[in-house]
């Protein structure tokens, strides 16, 4: 399994402290069966930013695990004005092992009027979002058109493994359900912080994809999927999202950029 959200750099933000606790989310991931994380440390107003640094403490945990995970570098982008200039201004700084696919995160509280301008704007250099853990987004969940837009257009989602078992409470159960039925989701990832309450387990959710909804959605989903964005590849063949049309039970579905903006850049 690949994991492409994972908060595993020491003393960055919220995630792991220490190189030992690093070391021990990284084990604990190997033996739960993942292969491959991409190291996301926070980019906002919280947690101060810098891609050399972090590339020195990928580099300085990758010399203590000894080739037991595969390591690659990205961020939990937040889409503020500030980010998203330096994105426009320095193309793949912030990227998944700087290549062109990055993870997006959204305030629980507010999502800006701009957020599709953003996004449009990301896409201009070549950055395509994943929008992380929508799942668990108080906005996302009473408003799931909006999300339904952005994937109409073209933008990517992951799903953290551990919603699919209640962590989060009963309605990000849901949603991550809904979004599993109508095929809104294109990545499981484990968001891990910590060997405890947020640790690095991918093997249930797995599981449980492969018994509701069969092998090959639970290998899409944590194996092919994210090894394409390890790796920088093109976009895999996906099956059918739906409902993603104006539904009257939700109400109108907001009016954003015609031709489908993402899907003209990415296919």
């Amino acid at each position: 399994m690949i994991d492409i959200h994972h908060h595993l750099l020491p003393g960055l933000d919220d995630g792991s402290p220490n190189m030992e606790t690093s070391v021990k989310m990284a084990e604990m991931a190997a033996s739960d069966g993942i292969t491959h994380i991409v190291c996301t440390p926070h980019a906002n107003d919280r947690f101060t930013y810098s891609r050399e640094r972090n590339e020195a403490l990928l580099n300085e945990l990758r010399a203590r695990i000894n080739g037991k995970v595969t390591l690659g570098l990205g961020c939990d982008f937040h889409m503020s004005y500030d980010n998203i200039q330096d994105a426009l201004d320095n193309v793949g700084r912030y990227s998944i092992n700087g290549g062109k696919y990055v993870l997006v995160e959204f305030a629980d509280s507010h999502i800006s009027e701009t957020a599709t301008d953003s996004l449009y704007e990301l896409t201009m250099v070549k950055q395509r979002p994943i929008i992380t853990h929508p799942e668990r987004n108080p906005v996302l969940q009473r408003h799931p058109e909006k999300l339904a837009a952005w994937i109409r257009d073209g933008a990517l989602v992951q799903v953290t493994a551990s919603s699919l078992s209640g962590r989060f409470g009963r309605t990000a159960q849901a949603t991550a359900e809904k979004m599993l039925k109508r095929n809104w989701v294109h990545f499981l990832a484990t968001d891990a912080h910590n060997v405890e309450s947020r640790a690095p387990i991918m093997s249930q959710g797995f599981e449980f994809l492969r018994k509701h909804y069969g092998q090959s959605t639970a290998e899409r989903l944590c194996i092919h999927n994210p090894m394409a964005v390890f790796r920088s590849e093109d976009w895999p063949e996906q099956p059918e999202a739906l409902d993603l049309d104006p539904d009257a039970s939700q109400g109108q579905l907001v009016t954003f950029r015609k031709n489908s903006f993402l899907k003209r850049l990415f296919g």
